[in-house]
């Protein structure tokens, strides 16, 4: 198969969240099965700062945006560790911006016009560099008039006649919604501007716009997949996804096990692996790996330098979405009446970073908090941490709990999208089956989360031995990206098997 894939924001060269993640990490795994893959992405000022060579090449793309002929220019670099090529679209106009998408909390004004012109310039380049492609992958709404473009203009060209297109969608919460005279720069007909494929609420929506005419759909969970086609979760989307469930799929992502592995990870002080072949537990030198690495983070915190004392980690976004608004409560009394530590890493609302900020001068010694973000210390508060708390409202996939388990910390989250597909609820008989990953609860509250924490907490000092054997059951899985691409490798087929499947082209 020959394969595009095609997105905003690609590990290492340009990040703002997980997105970035899977495009880094799949288009080698997807090599690596002998598949020929290409990525292409806007060329931003940050892809001159990873130290990869990149080359300009003779290419010159000129892209029609409304009634103006813009010209852009092909580079050229490849994704680290790979041979899988990475094209980048340049246009400084457009791209060379301090950030990706926007500045001081507000988007940039011309999004629309910045990724539409990059999505007509990800189809120009199959024509300039004569790319040979089965299909075109798209991600989320800045790609997300990619399948629209190829079912409703290029079609005519026998040179993508054959090609199809998949929209992976991360987050159903961005869509890429505009004015409706946005329209008029995407070049397509007015007659598409309607409830059924690009307009919602009478605004131009570029992630509907994916989903009515991609060839297949997928997401990052399969809960998400079934999540997003209920109100709850579907952001007013829920009717079209709906209408396309026929060709909608979740795959689960994996992570990166070259760079988040505790036997090799050169952010630790002392480095661990879980059970080895033949064994069911993790070994006692491993157990005093973590103990090592847990008592330098606290001391590194100057938190208290307790080694059997319940250190909770938390690392992420600072929003409401992230389950702040339950956390913050509890925290406040365990800060006050239990004894268990508390670390955390982010950066978000500024109203949590005040609070957190005054319960760190309160609690010096029981929490340490970081605003910002530390790759670094991300590593080893997922190495120290004894729990790994992730009480999310909504989570399509998340990474943390896999980078949780894979270092034997014990995660307490909310059964939701892919935490509810990774994490395997301790109870009698998963502990008893030795299949028992986590502490996981249903409803959206304070007092579901405190439970589920108590819990874990409870178990952690009282049953040392069943802890044991989840923190070995989460080490022992196999979180890589092998299994995901396998799956990725088999939606391609199928799509490029059962060709153009939109049914939004009448």
């Amino acid at each position: 198969m020959n394969i595009l894939l095609a997105s905003s924001e690609v590990v290492p060269f340009a990040k703002t969240g997980g997105l970035a993640d899977v495009c880094g990490a799949l288009p080698g795994e997807i090599e690596r099965l002998g598949h020929n893959i290409s990525v292409i992405m806007p060329a931003y000022s940050a892809i001159y700062q990873t130290g990869s060579r990149i080359e300009t090449l003779d290419a010159i793309l000129e892209i029609p945006l409304g009634k103006q002929i813009i010209e852009g220019r092909l580079l050229r670099s490849k994704l680290p560790g790979t041979g899988v090529t990475v094209y980048f679209v340049d246009h400084p106009e457009y791209f060379d911006r301090p950030q990706l998408y926007g500045e001081l909390g507000q988007d940039y004004p011309d999004n629309s016009e910045r990724f539409t012109f990059f999505c007509r310039s990800v189809l120009e380049a199959i024509r300039v560099l004569d790319l040979k492609t089965d299909l075109i992958h798209c991600n989320d709404w800045q790609t997300g008039l990619i399948p629209a473009l190829l079912r409703c203009e290029y079609q005519l060209n026998p040179m993508y006649e054959r090609i199809v297109s998949l929209l992976t969608i991360h987050n159903m919460a961005y869509q890429g919604s505009f004015w409706h005279w946005d329209m008029l720069l995407t070049g397509l007909d007015w007659q598409f501007f309607n409830w059924q494929q690009m307009e919602h609420f009478g605004r131009l929506n570029l992630l509907k716009t994916g989903i009515a005419f991609a060839d297949a759909i997928n997401t990052v969970s399969p809960t998400y997949a079934s999540e997003i086609q209920r109100p709850e979760q579907g952001c007013g989307l829920e009717g079209v996804l709906q209408h396309r469930a026929n060709v909608l799929s979740g795959i689960l992502n994996g992570i990166d096990t070259g760079v988040w592995n505790p036997a090799i990870d050169a952010y630790l002080p002392a480095h661990f692996s879980g059970p080895a072949n033949g064994e069911t537990t993790v070994s006692e030198s491993d157990l005093e790996a973590k103990r090592i690495c847990k008592i330098r983070l606290q001391s590194d915190l100057q938190l208290a330098t307790e080694a059997n004392t319940p250190l909770i980690g938390i690392v992420g976004r600072l929003a409401s979405q992230k389950g702040w608004s339950l956390i913050l409560p509890v925290m406040r009394n365990w800060l006050a009446n239990t004894d268990a530590q508390w670390v955390i890493l982010g950066t978000g609302d500024p109203d949590y970073h005040h609070v957190l900020t005054a319960l760190e001068r309160q609690f010096p010694h029981k929490l340490s908090v970081t605003l910002g973000f530390s790759n670094e210390l991300a590593h080893r508060i997922e190495a120290a941490s004894d729990i790994f708390l992730m009480p999310s409202e909504y989570e399509p996939c998340g990474l943390n709990q896999m980078y949780s388990m894979a270092y034997g910390t014990i995660p307490v989250v909310r059964r939701t999208g892919g935490l509810a597909d990774t994490v395997v609820d301790t109870t009698p008989e998963t502990i008893q089956q030795k299949t028992a990953k986590g502490f996981v609860f249903d409803e959206f509250t304070g007092a579901a989360m405190e439970r589920a924490l108590r819990k874990a907490v409870r178990m952690y000092v009282e049953e040392r031995e069943t802890w044991t054997q989840l923190m070995s059951t989460g080490m022992s899985h196999d979180w890589s990206w092998s299994a995901s691409a396998k799956q990725y490798c088999e939606l391609y087929e199928t799509t490029i098997r059962n060709g153009c499947q939109s049914e939004a082209v009448s």
